[in-house]
Parts: structure tokens; C-alpha cells; sequence
């Protein structure tokens, strides 16, 4: 895919253009299987789903939380690796165009080759990339982590962070900023983090590219309530619970998808 045909920027800017928020959902690829993902993918796309991040499993997500660390187990233990994950995208992109990110980590990028993987995800039908442990200016230092441009590079951004360094990851931002609502690991909360509306106006004074939230939502009220605050919201840990206690059923993928339909219609509907 050419960088001016990118999936994201264009679901984006028709976002943009609708006045409409983001909804960003998040599963791990090859939970159940990876012949259940695309199903799962399917059914995000059919609740109106804007953008899937899909994890590339890996051994040791020390950035998730307990739900989506046995999720990366459970799909290791089913047989996916990172050249079967992309497999599975060239398979999906046979029957959707949903945009694509790739939600890693350094070490199964690094071992596959960082370029060439790079390269055969972009060929797979990737839109994005996000390297969970792979700092920005680390990046801009080693010239074998040089981005390509076929895939959007996005960026986290934490609550702790300061004004300046804001500012410095934002103007390098692509595809959208992920902007980490709470401190610690992923996982579902009971109430969403406060001071979303002041580090998101910051990070929008740094950067035209979109800020999604995400990291605690679980519910309708609150993907409104954080979508109302930036330009879109990011679940992940409460669709992968469900995928979780639903992984052997033969309708898994119509439960996420009756699952995922409230919230994305109350992110629309603001």
C-alpha cells in the first residue's frame, strides 16, 4: 500500500470530515485461532468499528495487563507467530479494508527483522505499527529502526509525560496518537482517569493527527465520556475478556460484535 493511500489517514480524514469520533478496538491475534480473528475482525467491522489494533503475540507483554497477557498465551499456545499474523491479515484483506494496526513489541519485530518486517506487513495489508517498547528517540538514534513509509508509526503518550517531550513526540506523530489514559498496565477500570481534556488539548496544540484514548474503558457512558474529550477512544482489555470466556463458542465473533455495537454507536452518535 502506497504512503497516500493509507487506510488510517483515510478513515481519519472521513472521520474528520463526518465530525465524528474514532473508535478503536483491540484484540490479539490468534485468540482463539487465527481463523477466529478474522471472524472477530468481521464482526468489529459489522458494529462499526473505525480501526483494529491486533496484537502480535509475544511471550512477554510487560505493557498489558493480566487479560491480554493470557490472551498472547493463549494464542501462542494455538500456534500463531508473527509470519502467521501476517498471513492472516493477507487472508482478511480478501474480504475487508478495515484499517490495521499492528499493536508489538520491539523483540518480535527486532527478530523478524525490523525492515523486513516493515516491509511484508505493509505487503500484508497493515496500515500501522505500534512498538510498545520502542522509545521515539531511540528510534531517531539507530538507523536500522528507521520507519518505512508504507506503515504509520504510532505513538504513545503517558500521563506522566512532560510538556516538552509532549510536544517532541507529537510533532513526529503519525496515523493517530495513543494517548495512555492512566498509569500501569492495560486492563478494564471501573472509572475512567481524570485530566483526559488537558493532556489531550496539549498534545492537539503539538500535532494535527488525531489523539485517541484509551487504557480502563469498558463501557458505553465511559467510550462517550473519553471520546467527548478527543477525537476518538481505544477498548481492548473488555473485548478481549469477552473473547476470553467465549473463545470455544461457535459464535464468538456474534458476541464480540453485540458486545462492541453499544459502544461504538454512543462514540458515533456524540
Amino acid at each position: 500500500m502506497s504512503a497516500t493511500t493509507n487506510r488510517l489517514d483515510a478513515r481519519f480524514a472521513q472521520l474528520r470530515a463526518q465530525k465524528k469520533k474514532a473508535f478503536v478496538a483491540y484484540v490479539c491475534a490468534g485468540d482463539p485461532t487465527l481463523e477466529a480473528t478474522i471472524d472477530i475482525v468481521l464482526g468489529l467491522e459489522r458494529a462499526g468499528v473505525d480501526v483494529v489494533e491486533l496484537g502480535v503475540p509475544f511471550s512477554d507483554p510487560l505493557a498489558d495487563g493480566i487479560v491480554n497477557q493470557m490472551a498472547a498465551d493463549r494464542a501462542l499456545k494455538a500456534g500463531a507467530s508473527t509470519p502467521k499474523v501476517l498471513e492472516m491479515i493477507r487472508q482478511l484483506r480478501t474480504k475487508s479494508q478495515i484499517p490495521l494496526v499492528l499493536f508489538t513489541y520491539l523483540n518480535p519485530v527486532y527478530a523478524y527483522g525490523y525492515e523486513r518486517f516493515h516491509i511484508d506487513a505493509a505487503a500484508a495489508g497493515a496500515d500501522g505499527v505500534l512498538v510498545l517498547d520502542l522509545p521515539p528517540d531511540e528510534a531517531a538514534q539507530n538507523a536500522e529502526l528507521k520507519p518505512t513509509p508504507d506503515l504509520r508509526h504510532i505513538q504513545l503518550i503517558a500521563p506522566t509525560s512532560p510538556a516538552d517531550r509532549i510536544a517532541s513526540i507529537a510533532k513526529s506523530a503519525e496515523g493517530f496518537v495513543y494517548y495512555v489514559s492512566r498509569l500501569g498496565v492495560t486492563g478494564a477500570q471501573a472509572e475512567i482517569a481524570t485530566g483526559i481534556a488537558e493532556q489531550v488539548a496539549m498534545i492537539k496544540a503539538a500535532t494535527d493527527v488525531p489523539v485517541c484514548v484509551g487504557f480502563g474503558v469498558s463501557n458505553p457512558a465511559q467510550a462517550a465520556e473519553i471520546a467527548s474529550k478527543a477525537d476518538g477512544v481505544v477498548v481492548g482489555s473488555a473485548i478481549v475478556k469477552l473473547i476470553e470466556q467465549n473463545g470455544a463458542s461457535a459464535d464468538c465473533a456474534a458476541k464480540v460484535e453485540a458486545f462492541v455495537k453499544p459502544l461504538v454507536d454512543a462514540v458515533h452518535a456524540l
